[in-house]
């Protein structure tokens, strides 16, 4: 009921705007709001990639392939929250098996581009990172880097561990020598976040870096898939705004259609701002 009301009041918005070009804004405003995002997930075994994506998201789970069929192919999971899905692709870790790692690459490179964004867990005690180095300069790339975020997982196994319900000044300190060390391996175009699932903590961290990495076209139905806790006003916001941004660019593409009437563009320009304010204040209807 309230998407139909949030549909219906973008589409109000755009009266101004000749049949065909407010057909033509809907049509895109509808594959906005569908849009289903795919996120990579990598890690060496043990990295607890399963128990972070159960941890940050809370769509159903439903397999929808199967990896012992075919090598080739990663193991695929869709989430569901209401009418939103996401896909996690569930990458292999590379330096386990160097027979294997020439296979993974391949892999990689033939995933890379269906992918809005990949989460690179590296565990907080694995200090043998120069596979991980050379297969990020070699397969990543300059092509891919910016759909990378990494993911320092499990930091309440960082020395001196204890054991406790909170990390200690100790463990923080060697956590943030952890981050700047790969950031000069890596040279990341997106902060490194570092979590604990078992300590819940750096989880509502990582969930704003995740919606501030993703294409604009992403942002939205991935924060649907998130955990209540995580859905803070600054995630909700940077959703919000790509939304808006992403509707305008919707009518920017119809304002730059070939042989399209003078007048016409003319009010396309002047309704875009407005059209956009709108987009973002019935976000919450969609999402």
């Amino acid at each position: 009921m309230r998407n139909q009301e949030g549909l219906q009041t973008l589409r109000d918005s755009l009266t101004y705007l000749p049949l065909w070009a407010s057909e033509r804004v809907m049509q895109q405003i509808h594959q906005l709001k569908n849009y289903e995002p795919v996120i990579g997930i990598m890690g060496k075994t043990g990295a607890g990639k399963s128990s972070l994506c159960n941890a940050l998201f809370a769509g159903k789970v439903s397999p929808v392939s199967d990896v012992a069929a075919c090598t080739r192919e990663p193991l695929r999971f869709r989430l569901q929250v209401g009418e939103h899905y996401m896909t996690l692709v569930d990458l292999p870790g590379v330096g386990e098996s160097g027979d294997r790692d020439t296979e993974y690459a391949a892999l990689y490179r033939e995933q890379l581009p269906r992918l809005d964004l990949v989460l690179w867990l590296i565990k907080a005690d694995d200090r043998a990172l120069a596979v991980d180095e050379h297969f990020y300069r070699q397969v990543i790339g300059e092509a891919y880097r910016h759909k990378v975020l990494f993911v320092i997982s499990q930091s309440d196994k960082t020395e001196p561990t204890s054991g406790g319900e909170r990390l200690s000044t100790e463990q923080k300190q060697n956590i943030s020598r952890k981050i700047c060390l790969l950031h000069v391996l890596f040279h990341p175009v997106h902060p490194v976040c570092a979590v604990s699932v078992r300590l819940q903590w750096g989880l509502r961290v990582m969930a704003e870096r995740m919606v501030r990495s993703l294409p604009r076209v992403a942002s939205s139905p991935m924060v649907a898939q998130l955990q209540r806790p995580f859905r803070t006003e600054q995630v909700k916001e940077k959703a919000r705004s790509d939304f808006g941004e992403t509707v305008g660019a919707a009518l920017d593409m119809v304002c730059n259609v070939p042989l399209i009437p003078a007048p016409v563009r003319t009010v396309i320009r002047a309704v875009r701002d407005t059209v956009v304010s709108v987009a973002r204040t019935v976000w919450d209807f969609f999402f």
